[in-house]
Parts: structure tokens; sequence; C-alpha cells
């Protein structure tokens, strides 16, 4: 199974350390990416996190996806 690091960023800046995850594919990980997000909003509620995305990035380093905290707090 490939291997994920989740990284919250928040205008340039990472303010968690990155969550690193073995899923099967990039669909797990974009699922992973809206959990780790909805975690995140409902334990803080920190309205900067309006501003956050989550970036996947694989294990060279190279960036799978950028999921924005919007898409999962205003989503369905």
């Amino acid at each position: 199974m490939p291997a994920y690091r989740f990284t919250v960023t928040i205008d340039d800046h990472a303010p968690h350390e990155p969550v690193f995850r073995h899923l099967r594919d990039a669909d797990q990980a974009f699922d992973e990416a809206g959990r780790l997000a909805r975690e995140i909003w409902a334990a803080s509620g920190d309205q900067r996190l309006m501003r956050a995305v989550v970036v996947v990035t694989d294990a060279e380093g190279e960036i799978v996806l950028e999921f924005p905290f919007t898409e999962a707090i205003t989503g369905p």
C-alpha cells in the first residue's frame, strides 16, 4: 500500500504535525483528507481553519491533492 503524508496548512504555515497513512490509492487519500479536516474542525472550530488546506503528498514528496477545509465543512 502506498504511503501518504497529510499536512494541514493555513496561509503557507503548517500549525499541526503531519499525519502519515498507508492507503490503497489516491481516492482513499481523498476520503482520508476530508475525514481529517472534519475531525480537526470539530475539535477546534478555529475560524482560521476556513483558510486551511490538507495537502496530501506521496512517498516521493509529490503533491497528490489539496483538500480545502471549506469543502469538508460546507460540503454535503
